[in-house]
């Protein structure tokens, strides 16, 4: 995987500056690490979650206003996509997504328990915010954009993203024991939902790998639903209805493939794994893996390669 990083230690969605995915998402960068840490360069890793502090730093108010202040105004919430300087994107274009937040804690969890990360000044200040910052949205019944910048509805994908991550860093900073049981409570209720309008979507993946916080009943259902409804030839569709890039069809995401694999090598069923790993290999292109193929076509999009996917498939070779 050679994915293009910024000097910061930032990294695009992807290379093309066309549909602006040269920008910078928290939850793709934190994806993106996990294909460079099957590598074994965790030092790469923490230059990336040092640089994601920075840039929460410097919108640190936003942060303090939500916390003395919470609301629902879209324009309060922490951005998750910025520019390469580390500017928010401008505009009000679904950004209430609160599993980045998630996403954030707990690879900052995950990197400390591995003895990798290195805590500066203030970084744990502002984590600790971050923890008090979902506690003043009320994570567990907030309605958000969620991973794939939807209308805003309460989705699993993104209270069990919060919940991870809670519980990721409750040994670095104090994370309330409410928080806890709030988001314990609501998942286990909406399971194997996403939400209201959605019984299942490619976002529930995560829930499995890579933050394990669903129950084997909840991860074998997910599963389940996934492989019945959504895999298509060239990659898994988002959910049913999908507007993004449709062309009559919903379009198939590549990185649902991998994912597969690498839920399915961890559970020891070897012929599924390697029928997930040949259905990635086959999505690849000369350029990479592409963020989606156009419904029942060989056709791909221009975010290629996407920085997400070409990262689960390094996972799903390790």
């Amino acid at each position: 995987m050679n994915a293009i990083c910024y000097p910061t230690g930032l990294y695009p969605a992807a290379p093309v500056q066309k549909t602006g995915y040269h920008r910078v998402w928290i939850r793709d960068n934190i994806y993106t690490l996990l294909g460079i840490e099957a590598k074994g360069h965790y030092t790469v890793s923490v230059k990336t979650i040092h640089a994601i502090l920075d840039i929460l730093k410097k919108h640190e108010y936003k942060i303090d206003w939500m916390i003395k202040q919470p609301t629902k105004e879209a324009y309060r919430y922490i951005h998750p996509r910025y520019e390469t300087n580390g500017k928010e994107v401008e505009g009000n274009w679904g950004n209430k997504q609160n599993d980045a937040i998630g996403a954030l804690l707990w690879k900052i969890g995950d990197l400390d328990k591995k003895g990798k990360f290195k805590f500066r000044p203030a970084d744990k200040e502002i984590v600790q915010k971050l923890v008090y910052y979902l506690e003043a949205i009320q994570y567990w019944h907030d309605t958000d954009n969620g991973m794939w910048e939807n209308n805003e509805e309460v989705h699993a994908s993104s209270i069990g993203a919060c919940l991870a991550g809670l519980l990721a860093v409750d040994h670095i900073v104090k994370v309330p024991l409410h928080l806890i049981a709030h988001g314990e409570h609501a998942l286990r209720k909406m399971l194997p939902r996403e939400s209201i309008t959605k019984h299942v979507d490619l976002a529930l993946l995560s829930l499995i790998w890579p933050y394990k916080i669903a129950t084997p009943k909840e991860r074998d259902e997910i599963l389940k639903n996934v492989e019945a409804e959504l895999v298509r030839e060239k990659g898994v569709i988002r959910y049913f209805e999908d507007d993004y890039y449709n062309n009559g069809k919903e379009a198939e995401w590549t990185l649902g493939f991998p994912w597969l694999a690498i839920i399915y090598k961890q559970l020891g069923k070897t012929n599924k794994y390697k029928f997930y790993l040949n259905k990635a290999k086959n999505a690849m292109t000369e350029k990479g893996m592409p963020e989606l193929y156009y419904g029942e076509t060989n056709e791909y999009n221009e975010n290629t390669p996407l920085a997400w996917a070409e990262s689960l498939v390094k996972v799903a070779n390790g």
